[in-house]
């Protein structure tokens, strides 16, 4: 079983990605701002991280650009969710290290997917 961290400030959109998560049974654990996200990811260690942009405290681009300038989370898979859908934004996103960039309203198999891809051993 994997560990995935979502770092995402609406209640909504975290009931939503955990609702599509929840079958492949990981382990699910939750920050609400980006420096919540920052601690839990240091202290959690998790697998994968799924991250929005726009949360107080500290933007999903300054997290991204932070966890890869650390070595030990430099191959970590990082898949943006948000809802800033110019290229530039996502252009940014990648350039920050995301390893994926996803817009609002994300399909469910499309993000069911992608987790798969980084988590081969999800059911």
């Amino acid at each position: 079983m994997a560990k995935i961290l979502i770092a995402e400030d609406s209640p909504t959109a975290v009931e939503l990605i955990k609702r599509t998560l929840n079958p492949l049974g990981h382990q699910i654990v939750i920050a609400n701002d980006g420096e919540n996200a920052e601690r839990l990811i240091l202290d959690e260690k998790p697998d994968l991280i799924i991250l929005d942009i726009i949360m107080p405290r500290m933007n999903g681009f300054q997290l991204c650009r932070s966890l890869r300038s650390n070595p030990g989370f430099k191959d970590l898979p990082i898949i943006m969710i948000t809802s800033m859908d110019r290229e530039s934004d996502r252009y940014w996103g990648l350039k920050q290290g995301a390893s994926e960039y996803l817009v609002k309203p994300v399909d469910p198999n499309l993000l069911l997917e992608r987790v798969k891809a980084y988590l081969p051993t999800a059911a």
